[in-house]
């Protein structure tokens, strides 16, 4: 089997693996198939990922392979990464909860609209991966790897974690649930701690980057911070 279709293959067993468990944390609690929310979510999670994967696994291999690794490297993003997941995972559980049992209503329209924030989420991660080919899931600083100035990254110095929060912040609504909300975030507030350090690293490790924080301000939300 070539490198290429070796990549692809673990790309889909991955993504496999992944709508199981989503689809188990939202339809079990939800103890029904018919909660729309929750076919909606996944259809807007997943799909853009299977449009878009082809298009990276054959332009931009090294990148995909960086996007699937997920063992980090520094102590403190260990530790983030720990705290994130077990809440991550537990949160999915409470839309479904809360669809079974009627703790909350979120009105369709917002729901829409939330719905369309997760796909705007989605595009800058994309857009990001389009301009960084260095844009790991790990926190570390590569051989080769230069700063990235273009693109999003004239912006703010994070813009996949700027997706990443707002895709977290709209998805309790996208799903029917105000209760979820608290939890989601408390993971974007964790994102803000993993950044910060991040942020650290790479003034040690990557040249040029200090100076690139110097011409651009904002750390992750545009005129704000």
């Amino acid at each position: 089997m070539s490198k290429q279709r070796s990549l692809a293959a673990r790309l889909i067993l991955r993504t496999i693996i992944s709508v199981v468990i989503v689809a188990a944390f939202l339809f079990v609690p939800a103890g029904s198939i018919h909660y729309w929310q929750g076919w909606a979510f996944m259809a807007l999670w997943f799909l853009p990922m299977v449009i878009v994967s082809p298009h990276f696994l054959k332009n931009d291999p090294a990148l995909v392979e960086r996007r699937l690794q997920t063992k980090e490297k520094s102590k403190e993003q260990k530790m983030i990464i720990r705290l994130a997941q077990p809440i991550v995972f537990l949160n999915l559980l409470v839309p479904g909860l809360d669809n079974r049992f009627g703790w909350s209503r979120v009105p369709i329209w917002l729901t829409i609209v939330s719905e369309a924030m997760v796909v705007v989420g989605y595009v800058i991660t994309f857009w990001v991966m389009k301009e960084n080919s260095f844009a790991s899931r790990t926190v570390q600083v590569m051989e080769g790897q230069k700063v990235i100035s273009t693109g999003p990254y004239r912006l703010v110095r994070h813009p996949m974690y700027f997706g990443a929060v707002l895709m977290l912040l709209f998805t309790p609504m996208a799903l029917g649930s105000w209760w979820a909300l608290p939890g989601f975030v408390l993971v974007g507030g964790l994102i803000v701690v993993r950044l910060l350090n991040e942020e650290k690293v790479l003034r040690q490790e990557l040249p040029g980057y200090a100076e690139y924080c110097e011409r651009t301000r904002y750390h992750l939300i545009p005129l704000l911070w």
